[in-house]
């Protein structure tokens, strides 16, 4: 099938939500073909041997609507995306124009949220646009309220939202998560997050209690530790990533090549994920701060145990443009900007 064909299917059939199958990988394929033609980021969605390998590796687990004539409507997966292989995203989700009247992606990723509790899976989190609340909603209902952990300043181009005309800049995601079995773990604080940690870890939700032991960070990294990283850059976004395994003695000296070396590739918005388990994590911070480095929030389950993310945006972040559903999106996002504001002022 071409690029410029698209698959008729007929309108208004009963469909049911059911995990994918290896008979639906054409479908699928198919499916987004008719909605994005060639143009959607994930290229696996368009192999279908690839979708039916990635299921067999458990790297991504997707949930169809399907009808009874075995046309595939709709689409979401769990996929992995973070360090951690037992940590998965909830994402990816499209439905056939003509059957948008029906709230399937709510329904499929309802699905998948309820099948992952069985699937041996750590934790979910879901990624929702803030350049309206629609999203986040569905998040909420899907994953629960009081999830939010982390917003992503800048995350995607405005391009990207050219055709619905819903950005009239950079839009931000925020991250919502869900830990399904309890894993106990040290945290160290960074001095200087205490009051935004403390309000993100307090949540009610019983999904994101798990019962860890906080300390206050302290101390240096230790010479004889080496830092350990991988990055990601994403062109179309302007977005970098870098995971730090190990933060150790040679962090600052590494950080400055990786950055130089990002930043002549013409990045506007670099994210820093690091472990909460690193006793001196304190000092790590401290040094970016004063490299410009923001506050994101934390990301459970991230590296096996908790992380937190730190983030760089070159020129001033498209603040106006964040619609936030929840009050605790908003008071998350406060604590967001006001470190921006100190870190842009060198304090």
């Amino acid at each position: 099938m071409s690029s410029d064909e698209r698959y008729e299917i007929e309108e208004g059939q009963k469909f049911v939500i059911d995990m994918f199958r290896n008979e639906d990988a054409e479908g699928v394929s198919r499916l987004f073909r008719t909605v994005y033609g060639e143009d959607y980021p994930v290229k696996l969605v368009y192999n279908p041997a690839a979708l039916i390998e990635a299921l067999d590796k458990r790297e991504n687990i997707p949930a169809v609507a399907r009808t009874g004539k075995g046309d595939i409507v709709g689409y979401s997966a769990l996929y992995r995306s973070a360090p951690n292989p037992g940590l998965y995203e909830i994402g990816q989700g499209l439905v056939l124009p003509s059957y948008r009247s029906g709230g399937i992606i709510s329904k499929i990723n309802f699905f998948l949220y309820d099948a992952s509790s069985r699937q041996n899976i750590d934790a979910v989190f879901g990624e929702a646009v803030c350049n309206h609340v629609y999203m986040q909603k569905s998040g909420a209902g899907v994953i629960g309220n009081d999830t939010e952990t982390a917003i992503e300043i800048d995350l995607m181009p405005a391009e990207v939202y050219v055709a619905e005309k819903s950005s009239s800049g950079k839009v931000a995601a925020i991250s919502m998560f869900a830990i399904f079995n309890q894993s106990p773990q040290t945290l160290y604080i960074p001095k200087i997050y205490k009051a935004p940690f403390n309000y993100i870890l307090s949540t009610k939700n019983i999904r994101l209690n798990d019962k860890h032991t906080f300390l206050e960070s302290s101390g240096v990294a230790p010479v004889d530790i080496i830092s350990e990283y991988k990055s990601q850059t994403f062109d179309f976004a302007k977005v970098a990533r870098i995971a730090f395994f190990e933060a150790g003695g040679d962090f600052e000296t590494i950080f400055e090549k990786i950055e130089e070396d990002i930043l002549l590739q013409r990045i506007m918005v670099i994210q820093v994920w690091l472990k909460l388990t690193t006793p001196w994590i304190g000092s790590i911070v401290d040094m970016l701060r004063g490299k410009g480095y923001f506050l994101g929030g934390i990301l459970p389950r991230w590296f096996g145990g908790d992380g937190m993310l730190m983030q760089k945006v070159i020129g001033r972040p498209n603040w106006e443009g964040i619609n936030l559903y929840s009050e605790r999106a908003r008071q998350i996002l406060r604590f967001i900007k006001d470190d921006w504001q100190k870190t842009s002022a060198g304090q």
